[in-house]
């Protein structure tokens, strides 16, 4: 560990993070206390999504994503079987409006919830906002978890007191 690590490691010891970016060059994750916004761009393989997920889950099983879906009355007990818990669901003019949470304890849906993101990908980049229970340990853990994935970098770090920013090193 060089000077400038060392160094590094000294201010983070003692600033609490406001956010932590990171990622590829076709990914975005932004963690916070309490969520990690995802961006996925469209040519994100499939492995990335996958990978992403997985770290998320061994990180902290209570994490959880929220989504919305129109549907058939019968698919919101595929979605249920799927691993998917219903909150709430209301009729509307198309069919079933189905609210639902995907729980990252559960492989199964963790599955699903990859399936329909690769699935998305193939029209648009998709856009995804996780509930967890992270705190400053947790990133730096989910930071370390993420450095397995080829090209994924620090993009910017921002600490609560003043506002400071840590922009990653241009590599």
């Amino acid at each position: 560990m060089d000077n400038a690590e060392k160094k590094q490691k000294a201010i983070e010891a003692t600033h609490s993070l406001s956010s932590y970016a990171m990622g590829t060059d076709g990914v975005n994750i932004v963690c916070t206390y309490g969520k990690i916004s995802i961006w996925y761009g469209r040519q994100t393989p499939a492995v990335i999504v996958g990978q992403t997920l997985i770290s998320i889950s061994k990180i902290d099983k209570t994490a959880v994503h929220e989504t919305e879906l129109v549907c058939d009355f019968d698919k919101i007990t595929e979605y249920e079987s799927s691993g998917y818990i219903l909150v709430s669901y209301a009729k509307t003019h198309n069919g079933y409006r189905a609210m639902f949470n995907i729980p990252f304890y559960s492989d199964k849906a963790l599955y699903h919830l990859a399936e329909s993101i690769i699935e998305d990908l193939k029209k648009d980049e998709v856009h995804l906002d996780i509930y967890w229970n992270g705190d400053d340990s947790d990133i730096a853990r989910l930071s370390e978890e993420f450095k397995n994935i080829e090209g994924w970098k620090v993009k910017d770090i921002t600490y609560k007191d003043e506002g400071k920013h840590r922009d990653s090193p241009k590599i």
